[in-house]
């Protein structure tokens, strides 16, 4: 007598390599470098940074007013500030040598750090709950949130974009927050803001949603993109931290990061700065 096979024992093992090419990209995500980077370790411990002189800090460097380089291709912005400033105060750093920016992409942000080849990201990195698993993440030093931007003057307020396409950054937390607020919205995934962008100006999607720092640096006066139109109505308030790595011997530099920020906060610096 010949045994058949299991039918569900089939079914589940054709649904599990469903995920193989998932679990792969996953797994290369934390093991392969990041373009244009030694794999090497540099991240340390707060006595190790203070003996090697320098800090290195992962961020951004084109989402103004955050982070974004000016016509001369110097990195400018409140999150490039921070940088210095928590250089200046962890090791003295009065002239900004001791601190090394390392620009970084979207993705690239939590990789960084949790492969240990920056110290620190400081990168427009909204806290949630499932990043706080995999790196520490500090008090926030900014409060930002998810807005709409559109051209079309129909548009005025998140319900008007229902049965309409709305372009949103893939993996993003901006993601569930426009699926509450908009149910019957047609969600259109990219890759990157400028991809977003050239949707917007082809008429390829009615609006875009994403953190609202992102779009002031698409509606500034007297730029292509002054057509469009930020609306009033937030779908959430979002906080920003900075991120640290995970692991008891990093624990004077998370406290002291965390306690430099609380005192940016007391003093005024991040709030009548920014």
């Amino acid at each position: 007598m010949v045994a058949k096979p299991c039918t569900q024992t089939m079914k589940f093992f054709l649904f599990s390599l469903s995920f193989l090419p998932l679990t792969i990209l996953l797994f290369s995500c934390v093991l392969l470098p990041l373009p244009g980077t030694i794999n090497t370790s540099l991240a340390a411990t707060m006595q190790e940074i203070q003996e090697r002189g320098y800090i290195t800090i992962a961020v951004k460097d084109n989402i103004p007013p955050l982070a974004f380089r000016d016509k001369q291709g110097n990195l400018q912005g409140l999150e490039i500030d921070l940088a210095k400033r928590l250089a200046r105060d962890l090791l003295g750093d009065s002239q900004g040598s001791r601190v090394k920016l390392q620009p970084v992409t979207n993705i690239e942000r939590l990789p960084a750090v949790f492969n240990h080849r920056v110290d620190l990201a400081i990168a427009r990195v909204t806290a949630t709950p499932s990043r706080s698993r995999i790196v520490s993440l500090s008090i926030p030093y900014y409060y930002d949130g998810t807005a709409i931007v559109t051209k079309n003057p129909a548009i005025q307020k998140p319900s008007d974009l229902n049965n309409r396409r709305i372009c949103v950054l893939n993996y993003s937390s901006t993601i569930p927050h426009v699926k509450y607020a908009i149910p019957q919205g047609e969600l259109v995934g990219v890759n990157s803001y400028l991809e977003a962008k050239k949707l917007l100006d082809n008429g390829q999607v009615d609006a875009c949603a994403a953190d609202s720092t992102v779009f002031q640096g698409w509606i500034e006066p007297h730029t292509q993109y002054s057509q469009y139109k930020i609306l009033l109505d937030r779908l959430s308030v979002e906080p920003l931290s900075v991120v640290m790595p995970k692991g008891l011997q990093y624990d004077e530099l998370r406290t002291r990061v965390n306690d430099l920020i609380a005192d940016y906060i007391a003093q005024g610096w991040l709030k009548s700065s920014y």
